[in-house]
C-alpha cells in the first residue's frame, strides 16, 4: 500500500511536466551562471555609464541568455 502511493506520486509529476512542457524547455544553468561573458561586459557598462548607455549590451545578454532557454 505505502510504495502504491509513491507510485502515484511520481507518476502524477511526471505527467504534469510532460502537460505543461517544462522538461522540453529547462535551461542547463542558473541564469546567474549563464552568459557570463555577456553579464560581465553589460555590468561594467552599467556601473561606469548608466543603464541608459548601454542599451546595446543588455539586449546582447538578453539574446545569449534566451538562446540559453530563459524566458527574459
Amino acid at each position: 500500500m505505502a510504495g502504491e502511493s509513491q507510485t502515484k506520486g511520481v507518476i502524477g509529476s511526471s505527467e504534469k511536466s510532460k502537460q505543461d512542457g517544462s522538461s522540453d524547455q529547462k535551461p542547463k544553468l542558473k541564469i546567474c551562471c549563464a552568459c557570463p561573458d555577456t553579464k560581465k561586459l553589460r555590468d561594467e557598462c552599467i556601473i561606469e555609464n548608466g543603464e541608459e548607455a548601454c542599451q546595446n549590451l543588455i539586449e546582447a545578454h538578453k539574446v545569449c541568455l534566451r538562446a540559453e532557454g530563459f524566458n527574459v
